[in-house]
């Protein structure tokens, strides 16, 4: 069975009244999306990223839509023409609603629900590590790699960012057997499991998102870790001083992968997970960022030992 996938383009102003449209003819499982809350979203955010992509900004520009799905059928084909000849009842009656003009894709019922798994395949990184997607771990030759098993469909973190893969190099450079480590931004976890499958001992991970405690956790499963080995908490830890108190101390490595500011903010209270001589790993700097994170960490006290760069985006390793 296949799908026909229609989008109706509107305004912000007209997202409400289109809906209503739809919801009359039957329609109620639509997809909304609007610029004006992407931008709000972006707002609202805006202590969480320090670059969009332009992409991304060209993507969204206008981009006031409805989206709704019909059965590739006689039926969706039929239903299809009802709302052609409703649409253009509707549109001159309405013409603060923006262009109201429908188009359709077709999709195959794999697009439909996998299709999004072809964008993700196994990923050698550094000289050690193969990031290897979970539908594709049992058919995956790791030719002597170290495997990192995720689920790519449970976001936050899937190591095909240059960020991510920054961080990732300088684990395999850093971690030692019996190592402790503490995830700072941990998202999808991929860093501190990474720094399992290397041979640290134990490790905790924190994020001020909820949702990251599950995928997390779901993920360390994919690779046989339990929480006798790996703890993930939720919090603050910039603000959270009973965060603080709980983690610790004695880390042989702290590694945030985050954003220039929070990097900043955390450069000051960092040692106090560490044991003396520790190291700090910190990426998701960008490249009009680094000289001043540079600078920020040198402030606190922390020395560069090594500056690692890809894409426009810097890390740097820290003692």
């Amino acid at each position: 069975m296949g799908w026909m996938e229609i989008h109706i383009q509107t305004n912000h102003s007209g997202l409400e009244t289109v809906a209503a449209f739809l919801s009359g003819l039957g329609i109620d499982d639509v997809v909304i999306d609007d610029e004006t809350e992407f931008h709000e979203f972006l707002e609202e955010n805006r202590k969480s990223w320090d670059y969009v992509d332009e992409e991304l900004l060209k993507k969204e520009a206008g981009a006031s839509r409805i989206t709704f799905y019909l059965e590739e059928n006689e039926a969706g084909f039929a239903r299809l023409g009802e709302i052609r000849v409703a649409l253009a009842d509707f549109k001159p009656a309405h013409p603060d609603c923006g262009p109201l003009l429908m188009t359709l894709d077709n999709l195959k019922e794999e697009d439909w629900a996998f299709g999004w798994q072809k964008y993700y395949k196994p990923i050698e990184i550094g000289s050690r590590l193969l990031v290897i997607p979970e539908w594709e771990k049992d058919s995956t030759d790791c030719k002597g790699r170290v495997p990192l098993i995720l689920d790519p469909g449970l976001a936050f973190g899937t190591g095909s960012h240059a960020t991510t893969q920054l961080c990732l190099q300088a684990l395999e450079q850093t971690v030692k057997p019996g190592d402790t480590v503490l995830d700072l931004g941990c998202g999808s976890g991929i860093l501190s499991i990474a720094a399992l499958k290397l041979g640290a001992v134990s490790a905790q991970a924190v994020d001020i998102d909820d949702k990251c405690l599950d995928v997390a956790y779901e993920n360390a499963a994919l690779n046989a870790i339990g929480k006798d080995r790996y703890t993930v908490r939720v919090g603050d830890v910039l603000r959270d001083g009973q965060l603080q108190k709980d983690l610790g101390g004695d880390y042989d490595i702290v590694v945030a992968n985050i954003v220039a500011d929070v990097i900043l903010g955390l450069a000051p209270m960092v040692r106090q997970f560490l044991k003396p001589r520790g190291l700090f790993l910190c990426s998701g700097i960008i490249d009009d960022r680094a000289v001043e994170v540079a600078d920020g960490l040198r402030r606190s006290g922390w020395a560069i030992l090594e500056t690692r760069q890809e894409s426009g985006w810097f890390a740097y390793t820290c003692r």
